[in-house]
């Protein structure tokens, strides 16, 4: 059976083909791919050939939000057994030498390579192919209450948890949050989860806003600057990554408010209301992937208390890869579109 992998060769081609055999390191486990989330930045290397200072030099395969089945375990010992359902942590932190950073937040370590990353060449290979080759150390098993398409979203929720842990103790707050797309709605279950005193989302598209209207979230249309103005927000989470939801997170914001800066914006300089930000004594956060919540949120998914409803949108064979990213990329029919691999009906035969 070929080992179909889901590859990005440059901006705009985006291939569907045989990754060939898997070859594990001594301290790699071979997984089955079970389902596999498209992430916006898996959409900007299939649409760019680059996201941000990552810039595509050789073929690569795509994907980090992956759950799977262990088919060899790793041969020095280490990691889960065969047969164990795991979702992954795809970081690897590391130093370049010269620039200091807090050892214990090993998400901002500078030189660090996550799976499916381009910033280092050879880059780091993804994990969107039907058995792939992962250090033990990135595997995370998961209880039997958690079923293998809903773990995928473990990592991007981990993301959220993240997010919401840098905004403090959520419970009693009200809190907004701009761009209503996957991270944006996990954002919002996780305050809700957290005990917020009211959650309200913003987006431009209708679908985003109903799915958080059906899980008894508020929505505003992004467009509609007065309300958006009117919520006087204790927490702000800007999840869109644009340049508008900056403005509206800023403009959402309660004075002495918290305004945590989830979605990464474009590189460079970008417009910022900063004078309101600084006359209304706005504690401006950053956010940058995550560190140990991954456990956390493996504990809440599988206990039914971080609820996920209407998140997953759609699920396609990875074959229609092109089909799915084509999906992901319209906010406007679309939330989380996974990729199923086949690791449970190959479990089945």
């Amino acid at each position: 059976m070929q080992n179909l992998a889901v590859i990005a060769h440059a901006a705009d081609d985006l291939r569907v083909e045989d990754a060939g055999p898997v070859s594990p390191a001594a301290d790699e486990a071979v997984v089955r791919i079970a389902y596999g989330g498209v992430c916006g930045s898996d959409l900007h290397y299939w649409q760019h050939g680059a996201a941000g200072a990552s810039v595509l030099r050789e073929p690569m395969i795509l994907g980090h939000e992956v759950s799977g089945i262990v088919d060899i375990p790793a041969a020095d010992g280490s990691g889960p057994d065969a047969g164990t359902r795991v979702v992954v942590h795809p970081l690897t932190p590391h130093g370049d030498g010269a620039t200091p950073w807090p050892e214990d937040r090993p998400n901002l370590a500078p030189a660090s390579s996550y799976l499916g990353s381009a910033l280092h060449l050879p880059h780091t290979q993804g994990a969107f192919a039907r058995r792939v080759a992962l250090p033990s150390r990135m595997l995370r098993s998961i209880p039997d209450a958690l079923d293998l398409r809903t773990a995928a979203l473990a990592e991007p929720a981990a993301v959220a948890w993240h997010a919401v842990d840098r905004a403090g103790d959520v419970r009693g707050r009200s809190v907004a949050v701009i761009g209503a797309g996957p991270i944006g709605q996990l954002v919002a279950s996780i305050v809700q989860r957290g005990g917020a005193s009211s959650v309200t989302v913003t987006d431009l598209e209708a679908r985003p806003r109903e799915i958080a209207e059906a899980r008894g979230l508020s929505a505003l249309d992004a467009r509609d600057e007065p309300a958006i103005s009117a919520l006087h927000a204790d927490i702000v989470v800007e999840s869109s990554g644009t340049v508008p939801g900056l403005a509206a997170a800023v403009s959402a914001a309660v004075r002495g408010g918290i305004v945590v800066l989830l979605g990464l914006q474009r590189a460079g300089d970008v417009p910022a209301p900063i004078a309101t930000a600084i006359t209304r004594e706005l504690d401006l956060r950053g956010s940058f992937r995550f560190a140990a919540e991954l456990d956390e949120v493996i504990d809440a998914l599988a206990d039914g208390s971080l609820d996920v409803t209407g998140i997953v949108s759609q699920v396609l064979p990875a074959r229609d890869a092109l089909d799915a990213f084509a999906l992901a990329a319209d906010a406007a029919r679309s939330c989380k579109v996974l990729l199923d691999f086949g690791a449970e009906s190959d479990q089945e035969m």
